[in-house]
């Protein structure tokens, strides 16, 4: 499945309405212990948090100049939160996938493969 711009654009537009993520900030408040657990295994496995970012994590804190360690700190915070966003999103599409619902991740779906 594939999707234009606009489309996205379009989707993005509807998820800024008001109230519309309020089912599913509840399901994730209801499965955030589960949910943590996939995240953190999916950043393990992927490396991201492996000595390279252990090193960056030593080289922000050990920053001489206050003022250069703080912006460090804060872009490495602001790396870590964007690479988490991204990986969780990809759990989000396949625990979607999991459940069954088609058009939520590429390949197939459970529903699909059972009828064959």
């Amino acid at each position: 499945m594939s999707f234009t711009d606009s489309d996205i654009d379009a989707a993005i537009a509807a998820l800024s309405e008001p109230g519309r993520l309020s089912e599913a900030q509840a399901l994730v408040s209801r499965a955030a212990p589960s949910l943590e657990r996939v995240l953190g295994s999916a950043l393990h496995e992927g490396g991201w948090f492996d000595s390279a970012h252990n090193a960056a994590v030593r080289e922000a804190v050990n920053t001489q100049d206050p003022q250069e360690r703080l912006v460090a700190i804060r872009t490495l915070f602001a790396e870590e939160t964007r690479l988490t966003m991204l990986v969780g999103v990809a759990v989000g599409l396949e625990l979607a996938r999991e459940l069954g619902d088609p058009g939520a991740a590429a390949g197939t779906d459970k529903a699909t493969d059972q009828e064959d």
